[in-house]
């Protein structure tokens, strides 16, 4: 049997991390590590007329308090997610794909979630329907302890993992701030921009798709 991948809960995921998913039958999504501030637990990138853009979910933070991230709720105090859906059609409006794609990602987003753990859940599965990918994602609200020889309980599910087999961690190797490891990095495909700043590497699921369409798998080898 082969390892099971252990990822984190990303909001709209980069192509690195839906790389992996294309890549595994399976996967164990960690809602049981610790948030970790500017990361992709609350960012999404994009590219729009005026270059790379962050996009970044307002939560509610507790001074000094290291989080589990399905503990972590958000914030409605601002209108992130209209801003989000803004930005995101100033960026692909004129992409070939956006017409097919934006219903989703409006009712996505002005859908009411009350925790991150929920949105970046509800991002992940609606990038993998996009997709056409059925990769099982089980999801943990205890923290995986890769490399232990005792089995994990996935709380919400009450689907056991036996973590023998988790053994590929990459809940550190995906962030903002890192350079996207080479066997997880998407060969160029045309982005709406490229003309002005080239082609931008390590971006948000929605910027292949909307681009690229039904041709947006392929570039994620499997």
């Amino acid at each position: 049997m082969s390892a099971v991948p252990v990822l984190s809960a990303f909001y709209f995921g980069s192509l690195a991390h839906y790389r992996l998913l294309a890549r595994h039958p399976r996967v164990v999504v960690d809602l049981g590590e610790h948030y970790v501030r500017q990361s992709f637990h609350t960012r999404t990138r994009i590219v729009g007329p005026n270059g790379v853009q962050d996009l970044v979910v307002q939560i509610q933070r507790r001074s000094g308090e290291k989080m589990p991230v399905h503990t972590v709720g958000l914030s409605h105090a601002e209108t992130w997610p209209q801003q989000h859906l803004h930005a995101i059609r100033t960026a692909y409006g004129q992409s070939p794909w956006f017409e097919h794609f934006y219903p989703d990602l409006e009712e996505l987003l002005l859908t009411r979630h009350e925790r991150l753990a929920d949105l970046d859940l509800a991002t992940l599965r609606l990038g993998l329907k996009w997709l056409g990918l059925r990769t099982e994602v089980e999801v943990s609200e205890s923290y995986v302890e890769v490399g232990s020889r005792e089995s994990e309980v996935v709380s919400q599910n009450e689907v056991e993992i036996d973590s023998r087999l988790t053994t590929n961690d990459y809940r550190t190797a995906l962030h903002p701030k890192r350079p996207i490891p080479q066997e997880l990095q998407v060969p160029s495909y045309p982005q709406v921009f490229a003309d002005r700043h080239g082609f931008q590497p390590g971006l948000s699921i929605i910027d292949l798709v909307c681009n690229c369409g039904p041709e947006a798998v392929g570039y994620l080898g499997g």
